[in-house]
């Protein structure tokens, strides 16, 4: 909602007149088990999209890294915005930081990514499941069940919890999902009027450094089920793409890749080397041993 109603007011903001057509998807309500056991991201957004197909709905706002890598056919990522931190942050209310932890503490993280960093960093700790929404959450970690647990930054601070954070792992202890703390904005193919409407509102910095995360996960058949982390930067001109896989029932290591591009972010046809990027760094981990 918090979502819906930030883009509802930049649109606004143009002279749009918008209305919220509140929804519940299947990611929201199967909270007992892990994403990549029930179907994976596509959960967040399949309801959103029968909306849109019968018209009752003109845009769904998602958050990025919840976004199929392919959307159906007559569907379009029509707009990616500016991003929020895309880092990963710790929450306890007992310990500071994750070295803090004693052997063998819980940590909840329903993330298969996290869980592969996680036990990369600590392979002592129990890494549990934690589903449901962000209160649901903190409720569960205030209620003894974790000793710390692991969120995205992005949705803390904007949600004005960003005092729960304990601290925020920097991408070299953690590295993000594809897509972490952006919001994509998903239109029918055929909107033309909407895609206009949604241009004032795109970020091209944010959308070239996504097109790379995500042409990682779609090269190495990301889902819910890939423990897979991609994130890219752009500084002075320069695409900096890493990714890292790691399996969740073997060994606590990490495979990792990396490679960089000059780009122009206001070049549309820097989106299309962006996605090579992508693709290159999936064929450096796939080289490694990564499934």
């Amino acid at each position: 909602m918090w979502q819906a109603e930030h883009v509802q007011a930049l649109l606004q903001a143009q002279g749009h007149s918008v209305a919220l057509l509140g929804m519940t998807t299947q990611g929201d309500q199967i909270l007992d088990r892990s994403l990549s056991k029930v179907g994976g991201k596509g959960l967040f957004v399949k309801e959103l999209e029968v909306a849109l197909e019968e018209g009752r709905a003109n845009l769904a706002v998602h958050s990025l890294k919840d976004v199929p890598m392919d959307l159906p056919e007559g569907f379009d990522l029509a707009c990616v915005m500016t991003r929020e931190d895309p880092r990963d942050a710790w929450v306890s209310s007992k310990y500071a930081h994750l070295n803090d932890l004693p052997h063998g503490a819980v940590v909840g993280t329903s993330s298969l990514r996290r869980t592969v960093l996680l036990r990369a960093l600590r392979p002592d700790l129990k890494i549990e499941p934690l589903r449901g929404n962000l209160d649901t959450r903190l409720r569960k970690l205030d209620e003894g069940q974790y000793d710390g647990i692991v969120l995205a930054a992005a949705g803390l601070k904007r949600l004005g919890l960003g005092e729960r954070i304990r601290h925020i792992f920097e991408t070299t202890e953690m590295l993000p999902a594809a897509g972490q703390g952006a919001l994509g904005i998903e239109v029918r193919s055929h909107r033309a009027d909407v895609a206009q409407a949604l241009a004032p509102l795109a970020d091209a910095a944010t959308w070239l450094t996504v097109t790379a995360e995500r042409a990682v996960s779609r090269a190495m058949g990301g889902s819910c089920s890939m423990p897979l982390a991609a994130h890219a930067t752009l500084t002075d001109g320069v695409l900096r793409l890493q990714a890292a896989w790691g399996d969740p029932e073997g060994a606590p290591v990490l495979l990792r890749a990396e490679t960089q591009q000059a780009m122009n972010a206001a070049d549309p046809a820097s989106r299309e080397l962006a996605r090579q990027l992508g693709e290159a760094v999936a064929a450096q981990l796939r080289s490694l041993g990564a499934h």
